[in-house]
């Protein structure tokens, strides 16, 4: 039986030789045809009863119109290869970051990614100077400061760089504090030990506690040898590589204290008013990837040295609203509906309590696998984020490692591979991950472990 052609494909089926009264040479593309077919077509789709089969399609713009109509509505093209929104749910993705957001956050952002809220652009494309741009970062900005209580005394910036650009910046904007360039730094995993390097191209680091010969535990606060002249004292919330992870704040005697909580970044509450400085990189728990917050104390505003650059200094950019150069406008329209989600759905306060049953639920898992999992940190200092751990021994064997990463992926579950300087198995559950995606990975590793226990 011939397959009947959608009438969105009649078009592209035959050669027509006119279109719009514009020539289409055989093997060349109407470039006239495609303007005008597509000026339809944004004219069509900003009325309420549009179709795609209302729109002459011209020879010549077959990739145009499979990657449009995928992009800005509900195609009635079936085409082999290609995937919705819903089809790609059934995939899971356990990624360390960028990671998964929430579906209903995609499915807004692909309802607005041509037309934002009928403006006639997208954001990708939107002035950051623009008034609509200002409003994206204006609701963004107090989001932030709403879902962390953010005393009146501090300020939020989004700035470039991730985290890593963090490294270097804290210590050229605060370093500077006192005279002996001196900076505490709590070593935890890979990458407290990242800002500690980055911090001695500046000034003098001094490490507070004997080098760990493994990172599995924080060293006991109390035994800290914190330097009096130590302009501030640096520490990593949560170690995404090694899954340490603080459940306190450390008592820092009145330093100035500083963190990066890039990877547990509104997983739970946190008492703004005990730190000097902030960061944290979006991809993990608040959006997408290439914009990263940093919640500043006033009174450390106007410190940084001489040779920091502008796009560096936390005074220029929050002098200049975050607005000092071109912001990453996407990201940051992205955090906003992230953390429009997370309001909606309880706040912090919530998502700690989500984010305790989700890590126990695999922490079961391997707590009675009888050693088959291994996950060497702990128990206090485990991590609820990120759970890093090696299957057979506590050094992992390879063979079963790749037999249990081929065997998830077959059912749809993505990223679990450990950190390449650590290997092994390594789940991530940021507060997109859902209870049913974390009991597919629980049923999982509980039927692997029945086939292969000896």
């Amino acid at each position: 039986m011939e397959e009947k052609i959608p009438p969105i494909l009649r078009n592209l089926c035959h050669k027509p030789k006119n279109v719009d009264g514009l020539e289409a040479r055989k093997g060349k593309k109407c470039l006239g045809a495609s303007v005008q077919w597509i000026t339809r077509l944004i004219t069509k789709r900003n009325t309420p009863d549009w179709s795609y089969d209302d729109v002459p399609i011209p020879f010549g713009t077959k990739n145009l119109v499979t990657r449009t109509t995928h992009a800005i509505g509900p195609s009635r093209v079936s085409q082999p290869g290609r995937h919705t929104i819903d089809t790609l749910r059934q995939v899971v993705n356990f990624g360390l970051g960028p990671a998964k957001l929430p579906h209903s956050v995609l499915l807004e952002i692909q309802k607005d990614l041509l037309n934002y809220k009928g403006v006639g652009i997208s954001v990708l494309e939107m002035s950051h100077r623009s008034s609509n741009f200002a409003k994206i970062i204006n609701t963004t900005e107090n989001l932030v400061q709403e879902l962390l209580a953010i005393p009146d005394n501090s300020k939020v910036i989004f700035v470039q760089g991730g985290g890593s650009g963090q490294f270097i910046a804290v210590p050229l904007n605060l370093i500077g504090l006192k005279t002996g360039r001196c900076a505490d730094n709590v070593v935890t995993g890979a990458w407290s030990a990242k800002g500690a390097e980055e911090a001695k191209k500046i000034g003098t680091v001094n490490i507070v506690h004997p080098k760990l010969g493994s990172y599995t535990k924080i060293p006991d606060p109390n035994t800290w040898n914190l330097n009096p002249d130590a302009s501030y004292v640096y520490y990593c919330t949560n170690e995404t590589v090694h899954g340490v992870e603080f459940d306190f704040i450390p008592d820092v005697k009145g330093a100035v204290l500083v963190c990066d909580i890039s990877s547990n970044f509104l997983s739970k509450p946190v008492d703004v008013s005990k730190f000097g400085v902030i960061f944290a990189g979006a991809q993990k728990n608040v959006g997408s990837p290439r914009v990263t917050v940093v919640i500043v104390r006033d009174d450390l505003l106007g410190f940084a040295l001489w040779e920091c650059p502008s796009v560096l200094e936390y005074k220029v950019q929050a002098g200049n609203s975050s607005l000092y150069n071109t912001p990453q406008c996407f990201s940051i329209y992205v955090m906003g509906l992230v953390l429009e989600w997370i309001k909606n759905s309880g706040g912090a306060a919530a998502t700690e309590k989500v984010s305790i049953v989700k890590s126990q639920m695999i922490y079961y898992i391997i707590g009675n696998s009888q050693g088959f999992y291994v996950y060497p940190v702990e128990p206090e200092n485990r991590s609820k984020m990120n759970i890093p751990f090696c299957i057979g021994n506590a050094k992992g064997e390879d063979a079963l490692g790749k037999r249990f990463l081929d065997k998830a992926l077959e059912h749809n579950m993505l990223s679990l591979k450990g950190h390449r300087s650590v290997g092994g198995i390594r789940t991530s559950l940021y507060n997109a991950v859902t209870f049913e995606d974390i009991q597919k990975l629980a049923a999982f590793m509980k039927n692997f472990l029945q086939m292969h226990q000896l």
